[in-house]
């Protein structure tokens, strides 16, 4: 199976493909508009790729997974329209989180804060917010999806109920998102709002995405002799169980980064908690190292291989054992490899969770604020998954168990 059969497999299996007098309409991948297929004698497509080519694409792939052709003895064709695989909804456990889940976001929010340790005030002058504080505003924040000025009144509510002592300040909470040593305590506490699932989840997805920003980068194009712009992007790697969506490890920068460098570092991450059973991932992620790093851990990382890829090595490194074995597993066993790899959809689907519920751009200004902002949005996202947890799995999480030592943002200087 080629690379463009496989991406009709995942448009036939995530859209609905709707048939027409003129043929099948199918979405387009990327969710901007619609093509339409014919596929008879001479399958046609109005996507450039079949117009440029004048073969197969993504989408006459699509619809051929969509139908399926039966021919009898008599030299009959009978085309069967094959019915999308749905899930199940816990419908009751389903309505009973998204009715407490404000009320128990703040809840498990403030137990996860409560294991934040202040570093000791060093200067003279007023004393500094608790880091605990600082981060539940934050968060709260966040999950509110208004502007730190119109959040004030949130946060005052939550201090009346006794989540804080003192509800820090908008300027003191944009002063904070722009230390460059909260990163690691909001990566720490991600990691451990995921702990909770270490018994469901042995699954794991890799994936990249970008959030938007209201910053450019502007230069003067001389040979058109204008000055052009661009928006700048923050991109997230993360890694996140395919069976909740929780996000078990995560990497931020605040500019375009590679995917493949990350990889290992998020597995890595995730195998301080979690048991590691399967990691899928796609192309941009192949690599000898990457395969190394999942089987280190007892784990089969399900990454396809580039379509120029041999078994045989290269010069420089003419024979690798675990590299030919997943190769020769993926040329020979497609189907089976492809019903592990396909599992990497659940990485696309966190991400859609985390912009569709808080926004798939950022506010601040700065790159480290930029950057602490998204790591905000995903452990926003993990709370509400353990809520849905709550009710669908019947867990109660509890936090820093297994944990020698509480984080502390060691470096960050005290604010007012």
């Amino acid at each position: 199976m080629e690379a463009r059969e496989e991406k009709g497999l995942v448009i036939a299996s995530e859209n609905r493909i709707n048939k027409t007098d003129k043929g099948y309409l199918v979405p387009s991948q990327t969710g901007k508009g619609l093509y339409l297929v014919n596929v008879g004698s001479e399958p046609a497509c109005s996507c450039p790729d079949f117009e440029t080519r004048h073969l197969p694409c993504k989408h006459i792939y699509a619809v051929e997974f969509t139908i399926r052709r039966e021919e009898r003895p008599d030299g009959t064709t009978v085309v069967t329209k094959m019915m999308r695989v749905t899930y199940g909804q816990n419908w009751p456990a389903y309505n009973m989180a998204q009715i407490h889940e404000q009320e128990r976001f703040a809840e498990l929010l403030r137990n996860l804060c409560d294991g934040v340790v202040t570093p000791p005030q060093e200067r003279r002058g007023r004393p500094s917010h608790p880091l605990s504080a600082v981060v539940f505003g934050a968060a709260c924040k966040v999950y509110s999806t208004v502007s730190g000025r119109r959040a004030m009144t949130d946060l005052r509510e939550l201090q009346a109920k006794g989540y804080m002592t003192k509800a820090p300040s908008y300027n003191s909470l944009f002063d904070y998102l722009e230390s460059p040593a909260l990163t690691p305590l909001l990566k720490s506490l991600i990691e451990e709002s995921a702990s909770p699932l270490r018994s469901v989840e042995t699954d794991f997805a890799v994936d990249s995405s970008g959030f938007a920003t209201t910053t450019y980068d502007r230069w003067f194009d001389h040979k058109w002799g204008k000055v052009r712009s661009e928006t700048k992007w923050v991109k997230a790697h993360l890694m996140c169980g395919v069976t909740t969506n929780i996000v078990t490890s995560v990497e931020v920068t605040p500019t375009e980064s590679a995917d493949a460098p990350k990889f290992a570092g998020l597995v890595q991450a995730t195998a301080h908690t979690f048991p590691i059973r399967e990691v899928s991932a796609d192309k941009a992620y192949s690599s000898r190292r990457n395969l190394r790093a999942v089987n280190a851990l007892g784990g089969v990382a399900y990454i396809p291989f580039k379509n120029r890829t041999t078994g045989m090595g290269s010069h420089s490194k003419p024979f690798d054992g675990l590299w030919n074995r997943m190769w020769a597993y993926y040329q020979f066993n497609r189907s089976e490899f492809l019903t592990h790899y396909h599992k990497r959809s659940n990485a696309e689907t966190t991400f859609s969770m985390i912009k569709s519920k808080f926004g798939g751009a950022v506010r601040s200004k700065t790159p480290t604020a930029q950057v602490n902002e998204v790591l905000l949005k995903v452990l926003c996202h993990n709370i509400c998954v353990l809520i849905s947890s709550l009710y669908e799995l019947g867990l109660e999480p509890t936090f820093w168990n297994n944990r020698a030592e509480p984080p502390v943002a060691r470096q960050l200087a005290p604010m007012g």
